[in-house]
């Protein structure tokens, strides 16, 4: 098994890039069969993103707090725990962008797209859903478009619902509400088409996040899922992603 191990900068993670290459060898992206990615879920972000050129899955190892997408690192034979890996199939969802100045700007999210306020003003928008405008106006902090994958990160803060790895469904959860005050978002078929206008955007500025990529001083966002790319995720047999996303749902 050819592996490419890519580290973040934590020193924990530098350490085990160290030891992990010296003992299994690195090798160059083009040739692996594998991307082993070490360090906390923005690493294993930065990974699968760079995986589609490739098309390889990714075993993740945490060096980091959370690490919700990511495994456990263990001192078992490396090659073996890849081998017998589940894998977690996803696809991530694409933002295109149209700043007020009329630039545009496209992007790939696996997590989530969020909008959210630059200012102290709120955030004034209007929500389409397949060309039917669902809310004429939301006055709120933000609102943000969830993947399954995605959907216990920044979605479940922000009081939105896990979703099943697996389901084609994306969440569409607002960031602290004003009005409707008793809105509280909503569950999409994954075929949905979603445009986001920013009302306002002279006096109330917005910006849009894919991920980790932000473009500021937006006019409108729409937001599909990208059907053509599969991301493969791949984890310990018994710790899938699926699993863990079930037993997220009954922490207190």
């Amino acid at each position: 098994m050819k592996i490419h191990f890519k580290s973040s900068k934590h020193k924990q993670a530098e350490i085990l890039f160290n030891q992990l290459s010296d003992r299994y060898s690195q090798n160059a992206i083009e040739d692996a069969d594998v991307i082993v990615a070490l360090g906390g879920d923005g690493q294993m972000l930065s990974c699968l993103k760079e995986s589609i050129e490739y098309e390889i899955p990714v075993f993740g190892i945490n060096c980091g707090h959370v690490g919700f997408l990511m495994n456990e690192d263990k001192p078992t034979d490396l090659v073996e725990r890849i081998s017998k890996a589940e894998t977690a199939p996803i696809h991530p969802i694409l933002m295109h962008a149209t700043k007020f100045n009329g630039q545009t700007q496209e992007a790939l999210a696996i997590n989530e797209i969020s909008l959210l306020r630059q200012t102290h003003n709120a955030a004034h928008c209007q929500i389409t859903i397949n060309d039917k405008i669902e809310l004429e106006q939301l006055v709120c902090d933000g609102v943000m478009m969830a993947t399954p994958a995605g959907s216990t990160a920044y979605n479940l803060s922000a009081h939105g619902p896990i979703i099943p790895i697996g389901a084609e469904l994306l969440a569409l959860t607002p960031i602290s509400p004003f009005r409707p005050r008793r809105w509280r978002g909503a569950l999409l078929p994954a075929s949905s088409t979603v445009n986001i206008k920013v009302l306002s955007p002279e006096f109330r500025p917005q910006s849009v996040t894919a991920d980790n990529l932000e473009v500021r001083d937006i006019k409108e966002v729409n937001i599909s899922q990208e059907n053509q790319i599969t991301l493969r995720l791949l984890f310990d047999s018994g710790a899938s992603l699926a699993e863990r996303t079930i037993s997220e749902q009954f922490l207190g």
